[in-house]
């Protein structure tokens, strides 16, 4: 699977290790599309979650997962992207059931509150949860929808 990771600078140290992980075959052995930040001086991160939801919607990878402090700023800010279902998770199963139920493709991770070995758990759940379809199908169009409104 093709990944496209991004972060803030609360985020940066997660994602450079588990950027590192998620190619290992532990990790899954995925392709990984690093979208920044490179650092942990102070930036802004609408800006990664536009890139990383970019690149979702405009199908060049298969999955976003973004890294910040508390994950819903980069979830506010990727939602904003026409084709993006993001979503802050903080545990395996909300994890799993964000990819069952909601078809989320971009995951927002709370790189202050969690441990990594517990966002390797989440990642985990995320990716490996195909979407469920059936009565979930319905819902998910009727929240694609609303992009229109």
């Amino acid at each position: 699977m093709k990944i496209a990771l991004g972060a803030d600078h609360a985020g940066f140290k997660a994602k450079a290790q588990l950027e590192d992980w998620l190619r290992t075959p532990q990790g899954g052995g995925h392709k990984i599309l690093d979208l920044g930040t490179s650092s942990e001086e102070p930036t802004d991160y609408p800006d990664y979650a536009a890139l990383v939801g970019r690149a979702v919607a405009d199908q060049r990878v298969d999955k976003g997962i973004l890294f910040c402090g508390s994950g819903t700023g980069m979830a506010i800010a990727a939602n904003k992207i026409k084709g993006v279902r993001a979503a802050v998770v903080w545990s395996n199963k909300i994890a799993s059931l964000a990819a069952e139920h909601n078809d989320v493709n971009v995951l927002c991770l709370p790189a202050r509150f969690a441990t990594l070995k517990q966002m390797q758990g989440m990642i985990k759940a995320f990716l490996k949860t195909p979407f469920g379809g059936g009565r979930h199908l319905r819902r998910v169009k009727k929240m694609m929808a609303l992009e229109k409104c």
